[in-house]
């Protein structure tokens, strides 16, 4: 969709704001890759339509950390544009991309916008829909690196997020998972009580001009 505006409008708002669906590319250069991610709102995508900061966090911490991407077995949960699992992917990682149904459309467009020009280092990245608690059980348990970006939010995910997680890291997985700290939406009670049931959770960074944490978890042993 092409946006226009009016120079000669007094209120130079975006007509595209008025539409019922308007879309939104932008070029992100991330660890030395150019992405470019559409964003699609008004579509019913609600939170999957935008890039969260904490998504872009979670892309500078890997090329700050010593994260090793390439060839890893890589799942991404609530993807929405997909640009965190979309990075790992372009960085040689086997990635499968995650989201409700609603949300897949835009995942595939992006993935398909983003091939290198020499293809996929290692695979095509997959979209598949997960919804937390209820199907995750049609998933392996045989990942070296599950992520997630915003997705603490909604406290009645929370068990559902956890069960999810703990059944995805059964062989092993590590988590990452960088959160905007929202105390309105019980998000520090989600990594100081919910995780830590299951998981043993460390803080790895902290951004405190936006109030962004990123954790990373492991399955404890006796799960």
């Amino acid at each position: 969709m092409i946006c226009v505006g009016d120079e000669d409008d007094p209120f130079p708002v975006d007509d595209c704001l008025f539409a019922d669906t308007y879309s939104q590319d932008t070029v992100y250069s991330l660890v030395g890759e150019e992405l470019k991610i559409r964003q699609v709102f008004g579509a019913n995508l609600g939170v999957a339509a935008p890039v969260w900061e904490a998504a872009l966090n979670l892309c500078g911490y890997f090329e700050e950390q010593p994260v090793e991407l390439r060839g890893k077995r890589i799942i991404e949960l609530g993807a929405g544009t997909g640009v965190v699992g979309i990075l790992a992917a372009r960085l040689g990682a086997a990635v499968t991309l995650t989201d409700l149904p609603l949300a897949l459309s835009q995942l595939q467009a992006n993935v398909s916008a983003n091939m290198p020009s020499s293809g996929w280092p290692t695979a095509l990245p997959t979209v598949l829909p997960l919804s937390w608690g209820e199907d995750h059980m049609n998933f392996s348990s045989d990942w070296d690196l599950v992520l997630g970006a915003d997705i603490v939010y909604l406290p009645e995910t929370y068990p559902l997020l956890v069960e999810t997680l703990a059944h995805l890291c059964k062989n092993g997985a590590v988590v990452y998972l960088s959160s905007k700290m929202r105390q309105e939406h019980g998000t520090p009670g989600f990594f100081e009580e919910c995780l830590p049931s299951r998981f043993n959770v460390e803080l790895v960074h902290r951004d405190d001009k936006q109030n962004i944490n990123i954790y990373r978890a492991c399955l404890k042993k006796d799960q």
